[in-house]
């Protein structure tokens, strides 16, 4: 089919098929994190008008989206996925410029998106609800899904197309409608993804887009009395906050917050796959990932020559521009978190870790202007250091020595979350010991802590959440309402529970 070619015009919000700005007329700039001087963009500034607008909008296009047939909406979205498709180097291209992902990375989270759609699409044949026997003679009962309504979505910075797809296409899917508010580090990511939707064809008020800061256009969406349900990915301060308002609003709410997640590492281990691993999980993004292996859990018997190998590899690792593929490390999203990362570096020495490697910006002259961190290996951790509790989101990770695989778990789940957890062993009773008592939402056997994929349910337990799964069929559950539907042909009045004594 004919496409219309991907536009690049003046930044605003996107309101019932509407390019705007902002109600007030202010803005707010996008700079790039390897260099800091170039502006990516100027995006609104919104404010509640804006965020009315748009959930007036959303509300609108939901009368008619919900009676479009779920297999027609799921067609849309193969035509989602084919514009995304012929658009992946220009988006991957935006995101390493925009938030500082390696382009070998950009790709991949354009492709998850991608493969979200073609899933999603499929459901649209799937959204089964049940047939099921009546107590009473003549009568039929099942249960249906309806759409819940229109949804808030809040993303953050580190997946800027990819989580977006993870909420927004089974919303739709279902028949909802959407208000769509991006990361403030990734508002050109988040243009960009919106304007693949509606260049495929999403009808105008399906999925409405407000840029802004989250205090002001992200609270805007959460506190709304008209939006139904929030869905939510970031830190745990600002989920806690979403799901107090949520409560009182009595909304839906579905949030994904933070991990300190870890790869343990058995003597009997294939120490060359664990390395690989390791590595990935913990410098992948830079270790901007909730998913990142920021604790490495190792075997006595083999953790010196573990760490002296992770560090030697480590140290290999090329640090330098997104857009040069030849990079493994590009710059953390902004310079609070890269203070960050230095403030937790500190923390680790003052506690008494030992710093193997990094723990600095690297000192080549062309990557001073830019939010860079050296890949950073902490050993002789304990698991009360602080360096081994609360998440740090750079590219640091924690070695823990431990001398049993019962010691390994109990380390393993002694922290506040439970995303993503990964044990490599070559003992299948090690490993299923392992994926009975992991306290995690995910666990990988021989593989790292990283690496989704959309059809698996994704999310975790404890503080990393509160109960709802992203991707999936499960992902269903939180956009659909259950309806139980009665048919009474007997022609007569029938009384359940009592017409009928057991």
């Amino acid at each position: 089919m004919a496409r219309r070619a991907a536009r690049r015009t003046e930044s605003g919000n996107f309101i019932a098929g509407h390019w705007l700005p902002a109600r007030s007329g202010s803005s707010f700039e996008s700079l790039s994190p390897a260099r800091p001087a170039k502006v990516v963009g100027a995006f609104p500034r919104s404010g509640r008008e804006d965020v009315d607008a748009a959930v007036s909008a959303a509300g609108k296009a939901f009368r008619a989206w919900r009676e479009i047939p779920a297999p027609q909406r799921g067609a849309k979205l193969r035509e989602v996925a084919a514009l995304l498709r012929e658009r992946k180097e220009a988006l991957a291209r935006l995101m390493a410029l925009e938030m500082g992902k390696p382009l070998v990375e950009a790709r991949g989270d354009v492709q998850e998106a991608i493969d979200c759609a073609e899933y999603y699409s499929g459901e649209g044949r799937r959204l089964f609800g049940q047939t099921t026997t009546s107590e009473l003679p003549d009568k039929f009962a099942m249960t249906v899904r309806c759409p819940v309504g229109v949804c808030g979505i809040v993303s953050p910075w580190n997946f800027p197309v990819a989580i977006p797809a993870w909420k927004i296409f089974p919303a739709i899917l279902c028949g909802n409608t959407v208000v769509f508010k991006p990361a403030e580090d990734s508002p050109a990511c988040g243009e960009g993804f919106v304007r693949a939707l509606h260049d495929a064809g999403v009808p105008a008020g399906v999925v409405n887009l407000v840029q802004g800061l989250g205090e002001e256009a992200g609270a805007a969406l959460v506190h709304h009395p008209d939006v139904r349900l929030i869905s939510f990915t970031g830190s745990c301060e600002t989920g806690s906050l979403i799901a107090g308002a949520c409560g009182q609003g009595l909304k839906r709410c579905s949030l994904e917050m933070g991990g300190k997640n870890a790869q343990i590492v058995m003597d009997d281990a294939d120490l060359n796959l664990a390395l690989e691993g390791a590595l990935w999980g913990a410098f992948g993004t830079s270790g901007q990932r909730c998913t990142a292996t920021s604790r490495l859990i190792v075997h006595k018997k083999v953790r010196e020559a573990f760490v002296r190998r992770l560090v030697t590899q480590a140290r290999k690792l090329r640090i330098g521009d997104p857009l040069d593929s030849m990079n493994h490390l590009g710059p953390l999203v902004n310079a609070a978190q890269l203070a960050r990362v230095e403030r937790y570096v500190a923390i680790g020495r003052e506690e008494g870790a030992r710093l193997r490697c990094g723990g600095k910006r690297p000192s080549a002259k062309a990557l001073a202007q830019g939010h860079y961190f050296e890949p950073t290996v902490f050993d002789a951790v304990k698991p009360s250091m602080r360096i081994a509790q609360e998440e740090i989101f750079g590219p640091v990770t924690a070695v823990l020595e431990i001398r049993s695989l019962e010691e390994a778990i109990e380390t393993l789940n002694g922290t506040s979350y439970g995303l993503s957890s990964s044990i490599y062993t070559r003992d299948v009773n090690k490993a299923f010991r392992a994926i009975r008592d992991l306290e995690a939402g995910i666990t990988y056997v021989n593989g790292p802590t990283i690496g989704a994929e959309v059809h698996l349910p994704f999310g975790g337990v404890k503080q990393t959440g509160n109960g709802h799964r992203e991707a999936g069929e499960t992902a269903l559950e939180i956009f659909t309402e259950w309806k139980s539907v009665y048919v009474d042909y007997s022609g007569r009045l029938q009384k359940a529970q009592i017409d009928v004594q057991a």
